[in-house]
Formats: C-alpha cells, structure tokens, sequence
C-alpha cells in the first residue's frame, strides 16, 4: 500500500486544505477577515482557560488544541493570516535575541561538539521515521524520507514534492509531528524535571511600562529582520533575521528590553492557533492512517530526544533538560517560544534549534540526491 495512492475526494480535499493551510503553495488564497476574527477569537479563549487552569504554556496550547479540535470536528472554518504569523514569530525573533551576552559569545566555540551530537541525532531520528513510514506505513521512498526529517514543514514538502512525493502526507505528517511534540514537552518539563511553567516568560515586563524609545528599537529589528531574512535565504527568515538584528542591538548596549507580556501572549495565540489551523477541513476518518503514522514517529523522536539528553549529559557536561529541549524536533518558533517560557539556556536552545533547521534543510535534499544518484 503506497502513500501516494489517491485518497477519496473528500480526503483528498481535506489533506489539500492542509497544506495550503500550513505552507505558501501557488494557488492559495488568504483567509476571510471573519475566519482569521473567528480563529483568534477561538484561539484565545481556549489559552485564556488553559491559563486559568494552570496548563503548562497556556496560551499557546490552549489555543493550539481548542483550535485542532474545532478544526477536526468541523465546527468551523479556520485560517490565519501568514502575515500575522510572520509578525508574530518576528517577536519571538526579537526576545530570543535579547536573551544574547556579551559572556554568551565567548562560550560559542566550545559548542562544537553539542551541535557534532545534534547531526547525529538528527540523521537517527531521519532513519528511525523513514522506517516508520516506508516499512511500516508503506509509503513510497521519497514521501517517506521528506515526512521522516525532524524539521522544516515547508521546506520538505514543497521539495519532496518537486521530487514526485505526496505533499498532502508530508505536509499533514510534519504538522502532527510539530503537535505532538510541542503538546509533550511542557507535560514533560513539568511531570518528569518537576519544573513550574508559567505561562509567560518570567523577566518580561508589561506593554504600559515599555519605554517609547526602547519599544521603537524592538519594533525596528522585528520591521528590518523580516526582509533581511528573506534576503538572506537562511532557514526560518522571519524569525533569525530579527534574532540575530536584535542580538547585536542587546550586545551593543543599545537596548535592554524584551517585548512586553501582551505581545507575547499574544504571539503564543497566534502560533498555537496556526498550528490548529494545519488540520482545517480534516476529519481523523479522513486520514487516521497519516495521522496515525505520524503520532507514532512524533512520539519516537521525543522519547530519542529525552534518552538521547541523559545519555549525553556527563559526556557534553549540560543539564539533561537543557539537551532534551535543545534535541526536541518541534517546530522553529514553537520550541523556541517554549524555552522562552521555561527560561532554560534560551539562547543555546534557540541556537540549537537553528542548526537543525539548517543541517534538515540544507542536508536532506543533499543526502536523497547523493542516494538516488548512487543508485543510478
């Protein structure tokens, strides 16, 4: 049974409403202003009760998960601008690179050999999910290798479908694996490292209290790191261009602040709501199959992530928890936004992070070229 085979129209439409959902694909039109009114307002209301009943990175799961569910059930038609994620990861961008120091700096050379044991993480997981898929699910070899990669939803799809791959499993495997990683590891940090999560980030102050000056310096690296990134072409443009603007004005002593609470929360909505949004017009009969496959490979890649981090902490000399939120395959924004919330090493997670951006991007396609070449 091959992952490309048809599915029925309705599947076939509802896995098609996924992936122009999640990615920028020729042909997709933006959402209604009542649909993206709709979704936000569905958003928020799920984080503010996950907030009010104490939920680990309540805002962004509250809203992740109300919005999943109302998406599968078929409740109602959801969708969020792109240009309103693209703000919203740009923040993120931004209080990411205010979490750079000078004393930062100096420890980067040493973190040689945590991004030698991320490469090999990564090609682990890559092979253990291409197992899952090509052996196990039965998907043909270039639909399973792109869904098996820990990183880049985007990225993958749009290459695995030039190559011939079904984009609709794809797309629908990685938005389930970013998911069920991004639904676990909070329960994770919080049951298994007793850690409490609160719902913002600790050293962030409030939108009221932000001097006009700071906040038109913070606002300025988040409206100039987004076309820089996309310039540049670096993985996750929208977020690295306003990290790495904003590291150097916090480096440069021309800043100290971070964005205020509100604009946090508010991103947290907008994320979690366009993680939601991924499964709009899906229904689990649809395509429990994909979904299926998918649950099961995020769930590996997890418990890798966490085996993999107390096996390496002596050697590498961090924390377990810090290397398993480092190794943790979630999405850019999404895992970057958790350690915002946690507070743990945010600037080394958020590094780490980009390098598995990067090697999944930039490796990948490199690797299945080699491979199918070697085979001609």
């Amino acid at each position: 049974m091959s992952g490309s085979t048809p599915e029925t129209k309705p599947a076939a439409d509802s896995m098609a409403a996924v992936a122009a959902g999640g990615l920028a694909l020729p042909g997709s039109t933006p959402p209604a202003h009542k649909t993206v009114a709709l979704t936000l307002t569905i958003a928020t209301a799920g984080g503010a009760l996950f907030a009010i009943a104490g939920a680990p990175l309540a805002w962004m799961l509250g809203a992740m998960f109300v919005t999943t569910g109302t998406a599968m059930a078929g409740l109602a038609t959801l969708g969020v601008y792109a240009w309103l994620r693209t703000t919203m990861i740009a923040v993120l961008g931004v209080m990411l690179g205010s979490a750079f120091t000078p004393d930062l700096l100096a420890q980067i050379p040493g973190w040689w050999p945590d991004v030698l044991a991320l490469g090999v993480f990564v090609a682990l997981v890559t092979a253990i999910g291409f197992c899952v898929f090509h052996c196990g699910a039965g998907y043909d070899t270039t639909t399973a290798y792109f869904s098996a990669t820990p990183g880049g939803l985007s990225e993958m799809a749009i290459m695995g479908h030039e190559l011939g791959a079904d984009i609709r499993t794809i797309s629908l495997i990685h938005a389930t694996r970013i998911l069920v990683v991004v639904a676990t590891i909070p329960v994770y940090f919080r049951v298994i490292e007793g850690l409490e999560i609160p719902a913002l980030p600790r050293d962030v102050g409030s939108l009221i209290n932000l001097d006009p000056g700071e906040g038109a310096i913070l606002a300025a690296c988040a409206l100039l790191g987004v076309p820089i990134g996309k310039v540049s072409r670096v993985p996750a443009g929208a977020l690295i261009g306003p990290m790495v603007l904003s590291a150097a004005v916090h480096l440069a002593g021309w800043s100290s602040a971070k964005p205020p609470a509100e604009i946090v929360a508010a991103a947290q909505v907008v994320v979690g709501a366009s993680i939601g949004c991924r499964f709009a017009g899906l229904t689990l009969r649809d395509a429990r199959r994909i979904i299926s496959a998918g649950l099961v490979s995020g769930l590996l890649m997890v418990v890798a992530a966490a085996l993999t981090a107390y096996g390496l902490a002596d050697i590498l000399g961090r924390p377990a928890d810090v290397l398993a939120l480092s190794f943790a395959p979630g999405g850019l924004a999404e895992m970057a936004l958790i350690a915002l919330i946690l507070g743990i090493d945010t600037a080394f997670v958020s590094a780490m992070h980009v390098m598995r951006i990067a090697m999944v991007v930039i490796g990948a396609p490199l690797v299945f070229r080699l491979k199918n070449g070697q085979k001609d």
